[in-house]
């Protein structure tokens, strides 16, 4: 597996993939403009050139970021690419001095085993003012809000 930063000729495969999820309501639904103002975000996993997985890490604040859209394409779940590509993001966070990762998720044993937490949604007033007061979920979201300290000092 190849993991890489996405090109903006990988936006379809990325909608494909997010998207799917997104029919079946385990995530929010990404449009083609948002791919494309965003592909700096994103990040990329590869099997035999395919893409077979996706996760974006968007930056919220000084020492804050979320990972999002984090998907993987159903016949690959279970080998390894989603928690690689989060190790990724991680990784990315970590290079860019940014001391704690969170995510809103319904997969909650998976990032447990990766060291996030499971805290109130309300200690992450960024996102939830900014992003999810237009959510159509908003104010009855069940998605459980999970953390993972990076580092306790800035760089």
């Amino acid at each position: 597996m190849i993991i890489r930063k996405a090109k903006l000729s990988d936006t379809e495969e990325i909608l494909e993939v997010v998207n799917k999820y997104a029919k079946d309501g385990l995530m929010l639904p990404r449009s083609r403009s948002m791919v494309y103002e965003c592909i700096r975000e994103f990040t990329v996993i590869e099997r035999d050139g395919q893409i077979i997985g996706v996760g974006s890490l968007h930056i919220m604040w000084v020492d804050l970021a979320e990972i999002r859209s984090l998907a993987v394409k159903e016949d690959y779940l279970l080998q390894g690419a989603g928690k690689k590509l989060v190790q990724y993001l991680m990784q990315e966070a970590r290079k860019l001095g940014i001391g704690k990762l969170f995510t809103l998720t319904y997969k909650t044993e998976f990032f447990e085993k990766l060291n996030f937490s499971k805290v109130p949604k309300e200690k992450m007033p960024q996102k939830v003012w900014k992003e999810c007061i237009n959510c159509p979920k908003f104010p009855d979201c069940d998605e459980v809000c999970m953390e993972c300290i990076l580092m306790s000092e800035k760089l």
